[in-house]
């Protein structure tokens, strides 16, 4: 099996998953229905991480499918307020109509705002000791709260009305924050789950987490919206300061192989068990979506 058919069968698990906690409440809203089509389609890679980062350490599939749901789901929520008008003003996202294109303004918040807390309900309902459990909640809370995701986008939103552009350091920390945060709290939970040491799977998540951002921006110059599911070359057009305009569209490529280099070092403690994770590496830096 190759990756791509791996990571494929991962995120349809995961949906599984979500699709059956949420039919499990039984009613039909506009809320859920919002909720549905945000978790719909995407790539499911930090439900993927989740997973394998955990198979590392011997914790098998079904006990980390509460765990991969709950980052999706956080991940899903952060891309409906993403979209907002008031935010990116985005139209299309995985293919589809963002939910407040879709629906309205105020569906998208509340759907938003459930999937978020979705998030923190279904790590709380695993089936984990009350310390790991504990552990992962305060983890996620961090990484998508104030010091991580939400800081990130609105040191994103400040950049685009300062009247000098970021500096590289400043756009790594903003990365850093919006997009590394996540990847990093699905890379350490495979290690919390088996209450081991995070801090090698932390040096990989901060190397792919950089090089994913990366990539973006050379998708946003280089790829197609259809493909990709999205509006492109927005950056470009609003003048904003990137990696591929700080370092030129080559710097950019080498850097990201750079951190692919990097992310697959330190895994090296971990041998053959972390063949799929050093996959999931290079997946970041060659995918064209």
């Amino acid at each position: 099996m190759n990756f791509e058919t791996g990571l494929a069968e991962r995120a349809a698990s995961t949906r599984a998953f979500l699709d059956a906690y949420l039919e499990g409440d039984g009613r039909r809203n506009v809320v859920l229905a919002a909720m549905r089509h945000a978790l719909a389609g995407g790539k499911g890679l930090r439900g993927y991480l989740v997973t394998e980062s955990a198979l590392v350490f011997g914790v098998g599939s079904a006990s980390s499918a509460g765990a991969a749901a709950a980052i999706e789901a956080m991940h899903a929520y952060s891309l409906v307020h993403d979209d907002l008008p008031c935010m990116d003003d985005d139209d299309m996202r995985r293919g589809q109509p963002t939910v407040h294109v879709k629906w309205d303004e105020a569906t998208a918040v509340l759907a938003g705002d459930a999937l978020q807390t979705l998030a923190f309900e279904l790590l709380a309902e695993m089936h984990a000791a009350p310390e790991v459990k504990l552990a992962l909640i305060a983890g996620l809370a961090r990484a998508a709260g104030h010091r991580g995701m939400v800081l990130g986008q609105a040191q994103d939103l400040a950049a685009e009305v300062a009247e000098v552009s970021l500096t590289l350091d400043e756009i790594v920390e903003l990365q850093g924050n919006k997009t590394g945060a996540l990847i990093e709290w699905s890379c350490e939970a495979g290690a919390l789950l088996a209450s081991s040491d995070p801090g090698p799977l932390r040096r990989y998540a901060r190397a792919i987490g950089l090089a994913f951002q990366i990539a973006d921006d050379i998708l946003d110059v280089e790829g197609d919206s259809e493909a990709a599911g999205k509006r492109l070359r927005k950056d470009e057009a609003a003048g904003k300061a990137t990696f591929v305009s700080l370092l030129g569209l080559d710097g950019a490529k080498a850097r990201a192989a750079e951190l692919v280099k990097e992310a697959e070092a330190a895994l090296a403690e971990y041998g053959d068990a972390a063949e799929n994770l050093r996959e999931a590496a290079r997946f970041v830096i060659s995918r064209r979506t």
